[in-house]
């Protein structure tokens, strides 16, 4: 076939079994929701529907026994998606940089974006109830099409489940769709970096 594909974008669709750690972190979860003041401010002064402890909250991993449990399973999951694509790591290992918690209420959502100064980014997910809104994957090579007419593939949409971790590299744009969720969707967030 004269027609082949280079440079693919890879992406990591995996499932953490462990349902007492699932039940752990959505503990954690709405525990930090209700008492992170700051994260709280910051998700209102922000437009954002729900609370993230993004900008509020650095050392979930040393703070919560089940945000550590996480990392743990996490770290494998990184690093067994830096090997599938080819990451030459020098003998190093990609090391978590930030972790957030994000309880999504109805007809929340999270524009489009990528992570900047991070080398591979994902998310975990806790609840995800029915309407909940998909992670919205863009082709990269989008802004460079210019004079290119339509094609499948330019937006994927991956709906995750409780206990799904998806992994992507940071430079991947993607959005979080908005959530018809009558409850609320509760996913944790995380970059690694090199």
């Amino acid at each position: 076939m004269p027609t082949r594909p280079l440079f693919p974008t890879m992406f990591y669709d995996a499932a953490i079994d462990a349902p007492d750690l699932l039940a752990d972190l959505h503990d954690s979860c709405l525990s930090l929701a209700a008492g992170d003041a700051a994260g709280r401010r910051w998700s209102r002064e922000n437009g954002y529907r729900g609370y993230t402890s993004y900008a509020s909250l650095d050392d979930l991993p040393l703070r919560d026994p089940a945000f550590a449990d996480l990392k743990r399973h996490l770290d494998r999951h990184v690093a067994a998606f830096a090997r599938d694509v080819g990451m030459d790591l020098a003998g190093k290992r990609l090391r978590l940089d930030s972790l957030w918690v994000n309880v999504m209420k109805s007809g929340g959502t999270h524009s489009g974006h990528l992570h900047p100064h991070s080398t591979v980014s994902g998310t975990f997910y806790v609840a995800v109830p029915p309407g909940s809104g998909a992670l919205k994957l863009e082709d990269p090579r989008l802004p460079m099409m210019m004079a290119a007419p339509q094609r499948d593939g330019t937006f994927v949409y991956m709906k995750p489940h409780p206990g799904t971790v998806f992994l992507w590299e940071s430079w991947l744009r993607h959005e979080v769709m908005p959530s018809a969720a009558k409850d609320a969707r509760i996913s944790i967030s995380f970059n690694y970096r090199w």
